[in-house]
């Protein structure tokens, strides 16, 4: 069985539990809080040197890190992931998008703006960029969107599930979706696929503690 270690209110680590429940892959998940350093512990950094979650073990001491790299190895064999030599490069290059334009923007705003007590004063010389350049994200993601239900290869896939964990959340960090009604009607489409769970959801083989 895999071992995942996550914090439950990552998005990044959030994608990779809903692909995992998606693909009913059964797996442990071990919480890990970032914000009290729980990856900067030498048993941690032991795991994965970067001191990031999430991090999935895939077998006994060996581990993947790198959520989109996680969640293309769990897509694998899957309809999540296209058999098709396009079809797969169009869920890449989004998938990429989704680390260069969205993660550093609304992702970093989501974890400053939600999760650190006093990060908006903090990060408050940020804020006008992660805004501008948020926005930019959720342009291009609507035209888009303007006449395809999903991102590529005609059909839901791993490049959804990568661009819903922040974008669903930008709503937390100031970012107004009322503008978007393409992407708030796929963030629909997406909340109804098959096992999906909410970002608060919990397997009930939750270890409390990194092992």
């Amino acid at each position: 069985m895999y071992r995942l270690y996550a914090m439950r209110r990552s998005g990044n680590c959030y994608k990779v539990r809903l692909a995992l429940e998606q693909v009913e892959q059964p797996y442990e998940l071990v919480e890990i809080d970032i914000l009290k350093g729980e990856t900067r512990t030498p048993e941690f950094l032991a795991k994965n040197p970067s001191g990031h979650v999430p991090l999935l073990e895939v077998a006994p001491g060996r581990y993947l890190a790198e959520s989109n790299a996680i969640l293309w190895y769990v897509a694998g064999g899957t309809p999540l992931a296209p058999d098709n030599r396009v079809d797969r490069a169009d869920v890449l290059q989004w998938m990429f998008f989704e680390q260069h334009s969205v993660v550093p923007n609304i992702g970093a705003a989501y974890f400053w703006l939600t999760l650190v007590k006093g990060g908006r004063e903090l990060q408050q010389h940020a804020l006008e960029a992660w805004m501008e350049e948020g926005y930019r994200a959720l342009v291009a993601m609507e035209k888009h969107l303007a006449d395809r239900k999903f991102f590529a290869a005609g059909r839901y896939t791993v490049a959804d599930i990568a661009l819903y964990a922040y974008t669903h959340l930008a709503e937390q960090s100031d970012f107004d979706l009322s503008q978007f009604p393409a992407i708030r009607a796929w963030t629909g489409r997406v909340k109804s696929q098959p096992r999906h769970v909410a970002m608060d959801w919990q397997p009930e083989s939750l270890a409390t503690a990194a092992q």
